[in-house]
């Protein structure tokens, strides 16, 4: 996991699967392209309480960290998120209200404080919400105190793939990569 904690650049990739959410989180390479793979993450669909586990690869033998609701009604669930041994990294959790129009989430850590990240475009957001375009890439901004944190950027494609952009770093990416997959797995919420 050090070597994830010193990426400033992730690539979250969603594979397509009929039952299930997976995704791969890589580091990125120097051109941009995925690098090595940190994690692979598989949710259930439809299930009562949203929870995801991330692990070393697919064969899904070694958990590295997961995120839990903490409640069933997901309105504005809290996500806690905990490391591959249950340890406590932190939580993540939607603002319902002022999601209504540009959506926003809260990500904690402790000893850090809360980023705060919004839809960085008010068109964008509007038209993801009174239309039927769920390709239309979308922007992350999360700042803590104002300072730029970490983006997440969804790109053109027929599948999702994001570029996670860090720039705190003290933040754990453990965090950031649950957050990042949350905006996917979470997002239609």
């Amino acid at each position: 996991m050090n070597t994830l904690q010193a990426q400033t650049r992730l690539i979250v990739r969603q594979r397509i699967r009929m039952m299930v959410n997976q995704y791969e989180v890589h580091g990125a390479n120097p051109d941009g392209t995925e690098g090595e793979l940190y994690a692979f993450a598989q949710q259930k669909r439809m299930a009562f309480r949203e929870q995801v586990t991330l692990y070393t690869d697919d064969t899904k033998r070694e958990p590295v960290l997961g995120f839990k609701a903490r409640q069933m009604i997901d309105l504005g669930a809290t996500y806690d998120v905990v490391d591959g041994g249950g340890a406590p990294v932190g939580s993540f959790r939607k603002d319902f209200a002022k999601s209504l129009l540009r959506t926003t989430w809260h990500v904690e850590q402790p000893g850090l404080g809360t980023a705060t990240g919004a839809e960085r475009s008010m068109m964008v957001a509007i038209i993801r919400r009174f239309s039927e375009i769920d390709w239309l890439p979308y922007h992350f901004d999360f700042l803590i105190d104002g300072q730029p944190a970490f983006s997440v950027e969804k790109k053109w494609g027929l599948r999702d793939r994001y570029v996670v952009n860090i720039h705190d770093p003290r933040i754990d990416r453990r965090l950031v990569t649950a957050m990042a997959i949350g905006l996917d797995a979470l997002q239609e919420r």
